[in-house]
């Protein structure tokens, strides 16, 4: 099977263009698979969050952030920390922010939890800036149950494994930090 080339495209083409296609493709069918398994299976697999990861992953997929590792820590990090300020401040079952508005508890809630997060990603050296909101989406009582807690990593390892797919068909580098050099492999440098 001959692989989509996006370096060629990127030496033919203007870049903005090939990366927007990219990632309008893309993100279509990553987004568009969890979302029908949503449909098929009744679970939230799809929240704001994962959004944010699915344009890392195809619009700067060589950046660190952009790593599976990142993502899959990074979110697993802030599923913890916002259940863990939830529980702490007696919020699990306040009800979301969004619906009961937002009290001093969740406001005090969101702030340590995404400090928290910000925090440990640092410290494990998984920096993945939507992994803050998904601390935030946990804190402030969006998803809450721990059988949602799971969902939310299991689409996160679902768009990784399907974002180390389409990237390698791409014939690009990924993910970085594998340290493959297949021959003819060019990395590829981001403009804007």
């Amino acid at each position: 099977m001959a692989r989509f080339r996006v370096v060629r495209l990127l030496q033919r083409f203007d870049q903005r263009f090939v990366w927007a296609a990219f990632m309008l493709v893309n993100g279509f069918l990553t987004i568009g698979l969890l979302a029908g398994m949503a449909v098929v299976s009744g679970t939230p697999l799809v929240f704001p969050s994962l959004g944010a990861t699915a344009f890392l992953f195809f619009f700067d997929p060589i950046a660190p952030s952009a790593t599976p590792r990142h993502a899959v820590i990074g979110h697993a990090i802030g599923i913890c920390c916002g259940y863990m300020v939830l529980t702490l401040l007696g919020l699990q079952h306040a009800g979301s922010a969004m619906t009961v508005g937002v009290t001093v508890p969740h406001a005090l809630a969101a702030a340590l939890s995404l400090g928290a997060t910000g925090a440990l990603m640092i410290l494990l050296r998984a920096a993945h800036p939507p992994g803050g909101a998904t601390t935030l989406i946990v804190s402030l009582g969006a998803m809450t149950h721990p059988t949602q807690l799971v969902l939310i990593e299991v689409a996160v390892a679902v768009l990784a494994l399907q974002a180390i797919a389409i990237n390698r068909l791409a014939g690009l580098d990924y993910p970085p930090w594998a340290h493959r050099k297949p021959p003819g492999s060019a990395q590829v440098e981001r403009t804007g």
